[in-house]
């Protein structure tokens, strides 16, 4: 990697969207269990087991995970802290498709389409969206009225 490029580009390349997906995962399994193992993420993400503990080795020497071979492995709080942005995003997209009423099905299924290809800005704003249609619902039942129009 080029010393030269600025820590956000750098930063961007580091989470892939195959980056996030294992850093979610691996978060997800250390909630639970306290600690993350290559055979339980390959099953959580289809994967096999080899693509998967090359991914872990890529992510301990990118900084986000402390693995040692054939042990469980965690986050390290630079991971933790992608993995709080990872989930933070995905929440805010869910409840933006629920609050739009479309089905739970369709809602999971357009949040890990679309979860990794948003640009800051715009989480940003769905954010706020959320957070205005909590605060004013009647402001809510007049878009879904409209949309249903």
């Amino acid at each position: 990697m080029n010393a030269n490029r600025p820590n956000s580009a750098r930063a961007a390349q580091a989470r892939s969207e195959s980056t996030e997906d294992h850093l979610e995962r691996i978060q997800e399994l250390v909630d639970q269990k306290g600690y993350a193992r290559v055979v339980d993420i390959a099953a959580s993400l289809g994967l096999s087991r080899s693509a998967v503990s090359n991914m872990v080795r890529r992510l301990a020497a990118r900084g986000f995970v402390n693995y040692e071979k054939y042990r469980g492995f965690t986050l390290t709080a630079q991971g933790r802290a992608v993995a709080r942005h990872i989930k933070v995003r995905h929440q805010t997209l869910a409840e933006l498709f629920q609050l739009l009423g479309l089905s739970p099905e369709t809602v999971e299924q357009e949040v890990e389409v679309i979860e990794h290809h948003l640009r800051p800005e715009t989480l940003r704003v769905f954010s706020r969206l959320v957070r205005f249609w909590r605060t004013q619902p009647k402001q809510l039942q007049a878009f879904l009225r409209h949309r249903k129009s």
